[in-house]
């Protein structure tokens, strides 16, 4: 097996630059990973990116260093996987330890303090988007909406576990996929 460095570079390059201009974590960086990967590069298609979101969250860990290993791996296989993981998370740990220092120092900066109040609106911006791309993606029909909302519903009202939530998530799916084809409906996952 021939390794395609110029890819991996590619890989490398490609998270390195996303880790560094995202603040709020995973989630303000999924439409910046969707533009690298899906629009620019054509690594994977744009109704892979909800699945692979998916499967970054459901596991344990950050959902961008997941996200990003489960592209890479998708793209180049294991050393694409780590390639990826690399490169969003070096330009990451050096910031943090230099805004960790920063913050020691400046905590007090009225200017510090504004920064912050302006950069915490557009996260929620950039997280509302991404989950507003990933909904486009996910419901596709009645049965889909209905289980967004519920599941909205009781992360809203109970205090169940995000984890609890993804299983029983995906029983439902099965259980609904099950149920449409007894019933005779046709049922399309994504083939």
């Amino acid at each position: 097996m021939k390794i395609k460095w110029k890819l991996l570079w590619a890989i490398f390059v490609t998270f390195f630059k996303i880790g560094p201009v995202t603040f709020g974590g995973g989630y303000a960086m999924i439409p910046l990973i969707e533009r690298e990967v899906v629009t620019k590069r054509n690594w994977i298609k744009a109704e892979d990116v909800a699945d692979v979101f998916a499967v970054a969250e459901s596991v344990p860990g950050a959902i961008a260093i997941n996200s990003a290993t489960f592209i890479g791996y998708r793209i180049a296989g294991p050393l694409g996987a780590v390639v990826a993981m690399f490169g969003i998370l070096t330009p990451t740990f050096f910031i943090i330890i230099a805004l960790s220092i920063s913050y020691l120092y400046f905590s007090d900066n009225p200017k510090m303090i504004a920064a912050f109040e302006g950069i915490r609106p557009a996260i929620v911006a950039l997280i509302s988007f991404a989950a507003y791309k990933i909904g486009k993606m996910a419901i596709t029909d009645k049965t889909t909406l209905v289980t967004a909302f519920v599941t909205v519903v009781l992360l809203l009202t109970l205090q169940i576990h995000p984890a609890v939530i993804i299983l029983c998530g995906a029983l439902a799916g099965i259980l609904l996929v099950l149920t449409k084809k007894k019933l005779g409906h046709e049922v399309h996952l994504g083939e």
